[in-house]
Formats: structure tokens, C-alpha cells, sequence
């Protein structure tokens, strides 16, 4: 009895533990951790929303990251070297306004070997690039984009 106590035990510890792993690998959830502040943009008092970029997003910058998510199709629904990718499916993500602009990335295909659009969620692999010069761009990219099967 207490060997088959032993043995569940050390799964639920395994198996808690691979949950872990998994949610710290989660890049959307890194991703999400901008925290914006109000400033005056202009002389009409408009009120603007300037990220401020916490380190963990800089520390990223350069490395090869996996990401699962959806793609936002520039183009048409076709193949493409270049497109957006989101956390959420198309009728949620930024664009349509549901969203932040933390949960895109705007992907660049490796090779420049179009990847096939599809309405499921896909995973790809790929440079991260953190771009924070111009609040006005698009903050991520991933470069050298590639399917993973």
C-alpha cells in the first residue's frame, strides 16, 4: 500500500511540476506584463497610453522562442512570408479591438518560404525581436518564422 502511495505521489509531484515548465514557456503570458502610463500628447490634452516595457520583454530580444497562436493574414487567407500572429483567433485579436497590442507579433517567414494560412492555431519558432523605438509600431517580431509540427 504505502509503495503504491510512493508512486502516486512522485506522478502528482511529475506531473505538477511539467504544468509549471509549460506556463513559464507560455510566451504570451511574458508578453502581457506592458504596463502603460498616461501622458498629455498634445496641446488639445489628448490623453495618450505610453507602454512601459518591463525587463523580462528586453531580456527575450535575440533569442529563439516557440509560440503558439493564430494567424492575422495581411493578404488574403493564402500563403504568406509575412503576416501577423496572434494570441487570440481572428474575431478576437487586436485589430478588431478585443485585444491588447502585446498579444500580436508580427512574423516573418524563414527563408522567405510562405507559410499556409489555417484558421486553427498553429505553432512557430523563431527570433524574438523586442522593437521598442516607435510606440506607434508594432512591438514583437519573430524573425526566421517556421511551422512546428
Amino acid at each position: 500500500m504505502k509503495k503504491l502511495q510512493i508512486i502516486l505521489i512522485l506522478f502528482c509531484c511529475t506531473f505538477v511540476i511539467q504544468s509549471v515548465i509549460a506556463q513559464e514557456e507560455n510566451i504570451w503570458r511574458k508578453l502581457s506584463v506592458v504596463k502603460y502610463d498616461k501622458r498629455i500628447a498634445d496641446a488639445d490634452q489628448y490623453v495618450a497610453r505610453e507602454p512601459r516595457y518591463m525587463p523580462l520583454m528586453r531580456s527575450l530580444d535575440g533569442t529563439e522562442i516557440i509560440v503558439k497562436g493564430y494567424i492575422i493574414p495581411l493578404t488574403g487567407k493564402v500563403a504568406q512570408t509575412e503576416f501577423m500572429f496572434s494570441a487570440f483567433p481572428y474575431e478576437m485579436c487586436f485589430f478588431c479591438g478585443k485585444a491588447g497590442p502585446e498579444t500580436f507579433i508580427e512574423a516573418f517567414a524563414k527563408d522567405g518560404k510562405p507559410i499556409d494560412y489555417s484558421d486553427k492555431s498553429l505553432t512557430l519558432k523563431g527570433t524574438f525581436r523586442f522593437r521598442s523605438s516607435d510606440v506607434n509600431d508594432i512591438m514583437f517580431a519573430l524573425e526566421n518564422a517556421e511551422l512546428v509540427d
